[in-house]
């Protein structure tokens, strides 16, 4: 029987052809791919050859590219299209890669080799690309235990299995805990309050779950913000609430305390066995940030900024809501309190908004974004194979008609696809013995699904967390390169959310919004007093959000500096890391816990990282203060991002890169004026 995974794609573009995939091909593929990796690794260490660029820096770049084509895949589809065989898949097949990417990083031969054109880089006449490789895979085997003693490097392996046993676990607990819970209403005054769409969805919710003539809500995003948002019921709103705080925190099959204290732990040992205090040391040997104690002094910089504006913001919702018959606020009353707050203040509806950003409009929309700033071209295809009936896929051209990328958009929630929004690759972008491969781009979202009687109509945060994601894919299409491992998003993690950040900026301008904010029944373009409105109401509770987000920077910080790596209690550990940025007025609910459910840095890329998220947003706000200088559609200023950020990946020092677009480097300033916390 052939293997669809293995040998070339004959789809459109070299597209990956899902619907002949099954899960029993992913494991002899796997099996496969490493074999030949292997093979290839076995013939690089007996090279007689003296080492070069090439033979050995270059050669290294390609030795498992058929792993990676299957990798990508098989791990963008336990994301996003996921089943308890693929979660077994990946639970036997993760240890296989660790052990493989050990087998490289930890070869004494390969490392020797590298070295060895590392130790001549002054004399090789290497170009900015090729310097850049050679730098990071040299720092790549010296940051990953190559100079280890054989004991260590044993340690090391050992070390490496168990945390990618580790993350995946805690991964499939998260998925499973929201996906256990349910709160089915059968009485209809429990919807008081709630916007008849999302009644509407929770009707068929419960329909297909064979509830037919009740409401279903889950702890998925799109059913759970409306209802903690705008349901009267406050002892239903503290029920959704316990349970979205409780998940893996119960005692049950899918608690997360013991993984918890077992990543950070190991995590701890990995960072010794390699010569560092700690894991946050060992991390940001590879970011834009100089020290842990530099992202420190960065967040509690912000937090000593946003506390004053914070501890304002609550106590105006607090009086607020007992002026309107409230006896307390605890944080399940913070959403409803704070929504009517922001609708009584600005006159603003989110509601009132939703009608004029239909899910395809919005699309269409940063598709026009896009040709305006980067004359890019979007194609629907129905020729191109996709995982779900749900996935839209397409063609992106430039303006001289070039091939540019396949760009595949996923919008809405499913059991198999785990909460949140992100962007992800199946191919990235890359150029060898001659042929260039270009990106195939996908964004995974989970906005309301259309029901029987409406499209699916966005809140203006889903709207931004599109342009959000797509901002992402901008950054993976527009690579320009030679090689995948610096091309795109393969960029320092506090670098890496700039693309997406700034994008969301044309979501408060007129002129973008003219595009596509127009009512989906009548055509009206959203009105002008609306946009004020969005405008004027965008630094609402500025304070306060950014004070939750220093918290759980804070609190990825405080897990990953720890000097012995041990974390005896971690509700306690928690409270004490966020206690910087607690709020007298808004006090903390006891028996919920945050960090076993903390996916983006328990199971995703950003331990020690998650202070990228506000780091990007001081470059964000710096790069949109010169569009908006220049005009938010000018050329030379969109021709200056794509060329220096947008195709650069990682190709340059990142700070090299930001000011030879902004002339200059960043000012926290701008994000503080945008924010309105600087007068």
């Amino acid at each position: 029987m052939s293997n669809p995974l293995l040998g070339n794609f004959t789809g459109p573009f070299g597209t990956a052809p899902f619907s002949t995939i099954k899960e029993e091909h992913f494991i002899p593929a796997f099996d496969a791919a490493i074999a030949e990796a292997k093979e290839n690794i076995k013939a690089l260490e007996n090279n007689t050859d003296a080492p070069t660029f090439e033979n050995s820096v270059v050669a290294l770049e390609h030795c498992s590219d058929t792993l990676g084509q299957i990798s990508s895949i098989f791990f963008n589809l336990n994301s996003a299209e996921t089943n308890d065989e693929i979660q077994k898949i990946a639970q036997e097949v993760s240890p296989k890669l660790s052990s493989l990417q050990n087998d490289i990083l930890l070869n004494e031969k390969l490392f020797e080799r590298v070295k060895a054109v590392y130790e001549q880089k002054d004399t090789l006449n290497l170009d900015v690309e090729d310097a850049r490789l050679l730098e990071k895979t040299y720092k790549d085997f010296s940051l990953n235990g190559a100079a280890l003693n054989a004991e260590d490097k044993e340690k090391l392996r050992e070390v490496d299995l168990k945390l990618s046993k580790l993350s995946l676990t805690f991964g499939e607990h998260v998925l499973a805990a929201t996906n256990a819970y349910e709160l089915v209403i059968d009485k209809e005054e429990d919807l008081a309050g709630l916007p008849e769409a999302v009644i509407e969805g929770a009707a068929m919710t419960a329909k297909e779950a064979g509830k037919e003539g009740k409401w279903q809500f889950t702890l998925q995003y799109p059913s759970y913000i409306p209802f903690m948002t705008y349901a009267e019921n406050r002892t239903l709103r503290k029920d959704l609430f316990t349970a979205f705080g409780t998940r893996c925190f119960d005692g049950g099959d899918n608690d997360n305390q013991k993984i918890v204290k077992e990543i950070v732990q190991y995590r701890n040992e990995k960072a010794k066995l390699l010569g560092f205090d700690n894991y946050a040391d060992y991390v940001l040997e590879k970011r834009m940030a100089p020290s842990p104690k530099a992202v420190v002094d960065f967040l509690t910089d912000l937090e000593q900024k946003a506390h004053p504006a914070a501890n304002k913001e609550v106590e105006d919702v607090v009086n607020y809501a007992k002026e309107n018959g409230a006896e307390e606020v605890q944080r399940w009353d913070w959403g409803f309190w704070s929504e009517k707050l922001k609708k009584e203040r600005y006159a603003i509806d989110d509601e009132a908004l939703k009608p004029y950003f239909k899910l395809e409009n919005v699309l269409n929309g940063v598709f026009e974004v896009s040709s305006k700033l980067y004359d890019l071209h979007f194609e629907a295809r129905t020729d191109i194979d996709k995982y779900h009936e749900d996935v839209m896929t397409y063609e992106v051209k430039d303006g001289k008609g070039r091939h540019i990328a396949v760009f595949y958009a996923d919008f809405f929630p499913r059991a198999g696809k785990r909460g949140g929004a992100w962007m992800t690759s199946f191919r990235g972008q890359s150029i060898y013995n001659g042929e260039e491969k270009r990106p195939h781009v996908s964004i995974v979202c989970n906005f309301t699904k259309p029901t029987e009687t409406k499209p699916s109509l966005l809140t203006f945060n889903e709207v931004t967390t599109l342009f959000h994601e797509f901002g992402h894919a901008l950054h993976g299409m527009l690579a320009e390169g030679k090689y995948e491992s610096l091309t795109g998003t393969s960029v320092y993690w506090d670098f890496v959310e700039l693309p997406s950040q700034v994008l969301e900026n044309w979501c408060y301008e007129k002129e973008a919004l003219d595009l596509f904010a127009s009512h989906y029944e009548t055509g009206e373009k959203i009105p002008q007093e609306m946009i004020d409105k969005i405008k004027a109401s965008s630094t609402f509770l500025e304070g306060y959000q950014t004070l939750r987000q220093v918290s759980f920077g804070l609190l990825d910080m405080s897990y990953h500096q720890l000097h012995d790596g041990k974390v005896a209690d971690v509700s306690q550990f928690e409270e004490m890391a966020m206690e910087p940025t607690s709020i007298e007025a808004l006090p903390k609910v006891d028996g919920v816990n945050m960090s076993v459910a903390f996916s983006h840095i328990f199971q995703g890329g950003y331990a020690a990282g998650y202070y990228s998220y506000k780091w990007a947003e001081v470059l964000d706000a710096d790069a949109f203060e010169l569009f908006k200088e220049k005009g938010i559609f000018d050329k030379n200023t969109a021709s200056s991002f794509k060329d220096n950020i947008l195709s650069r990946g990682g190709i340059e020092d990142p700070m090299e890169l930001y000011k030879r677009f902004r002339g200059e480097e960043p000012k926290v300033d701008a994000l503080l004026r945008r924010a309105g916390l600087l007068n």
